[in-house]
């Protein structure tokens, strides 16, 4: 059965959407990445912040999410915490993220789960006698699991154990739950950064899609109809939505996988998340009732943000 205690908001923090916004005010330091441009196998890159190497020290692989990089809240607490173990790390940048705009029409989506493969199998491949781990954030979380569902046994070949945080495993009840409502505040703040990276795209590639139909979306579903969809081979936006969910994967699911998904979470409610007849049994499933959306603010006010990356060292290491 899912674990629910495992995390406790501090009192002086209530509510989910609090618990989701108050880490953006507590992102720390930037660690000390090193940055690392690879070409891609279709003729674009992606950026890598990795910390510096220490030999033999297990290294832990973190996808972000949604216009999330290297620099978020998240990244940053899990690096710096690694790198206080005397562990290795590393960022992989979807297209687009890294803070310069990627070279092709496509971009990166929550399905990406090709792109997840072929950087997981590059590191491998350069590290292949390393522990390694894989962390996906969000949007990153559910292209991790969508990656491992499909692989199935093939997964344990390219890494050792992963951990999924807040995905949105029921992807069109989160993208449409972000048009709606209170929650429809974080469907603008992504759709307002969307936008303008849409606007360079068409910049760089002339005709790709109509402009003035981007900048009229008003929700997350009419803006992915227009260009997330098309520019990434899906029908249209509910085509992509129904695929890219990663739910009807987790039966498939072959590595020990920690599926970490808060009960107040605005962007999935409850009621969307996968109870132990949905999953394999690799897949350690943990609904804890407070933590927002990659929330986990502890200790006292103001708070600091070190009870997820030490939630997932323990996971890497012990299974538990």
């Amino acid at each position: 059965m899912p674990t629910q205690d495992s995390y406790r908001a501090p009192a002086w923090l209530p509510g989910g959407h609090i618990q989701t916004v108050w880490p953006l005010l507590l992102k720390g330091p930037l660690p000390p990445y090193q940055r690392e441009r690879w070409d891609t196998p279709d003729g674009d890159f992606i950026d890598l912040d990795w910390l510096p190497h220490v030999p033999g020290a297990p290294l832990v692989i973190l996808f972000h999410g949604l216009e999330g990089s290297s620099r978020s809240g998240y990244a940053r607490s899990l690096m710096r915490h690694l790198a206080s173990l005397g562990w290795n790390g590393v960022v992989p940048h979807f297209r687009g993220c890294s803070g310069e705009p990627n070279r092709l029409p496509r971009s990166y989506h929550a399905g990406d789960a090709d792109e997840i493969g072929w950087i997981l199998e590059r590191i491998a491949t350069r590290h292949p006698t390393l522990p390694r781990y894989a962390a996906g954030v969000s949007l990153g979380g559910n292209a991790l699991l969508l990656w491992l569902g499909r692989q199935r046994e093939a997964a344990r070949d390219t890494i050792d154990r992963a951990a999924a945080i807040c995905a949105p495993l029921n992807f069109s009840a989160t993208g449409h739950i972000l048009g709606t409502g209170i929650t429809r505040f974080y469907g603008q703040h992504f759709l307002a950064t969307l936008k303008r990276n849409a606007d360079t795209k068409l910049a760089q590639h002339p005709g790709l899609f109509d402009r003035e139909a981007m900048l009229r979306s008003r929700t997350l579903y009419e803006f992915d109809n227009i260009v997330t969809a098309p520019l990434h081979g899906f029908r249209d936006a509910d085509d992509y939505w129904l695929q890219a969910s990663s739910k009807p994967h987790l039966k498939h699911v072959s590595l020990p996988t920690l599926v970490l998904n808060p009960l107040n979470d605005p962007f999935l409610p409850a009621h969307y998340l996968p109870g132990p007849g949905e999953v394999s049994r690799e897949i350690r499933l943990e609904h804890p009732r407070r933590g927002g959306h990659v929330g986990f603010v502890g200790g006292r006010w103001p708070g600091e943000l070190n009870w997820l990356p030490g939630r997932l060292v323990r996971f890497f290491t012990q299974g538990a």
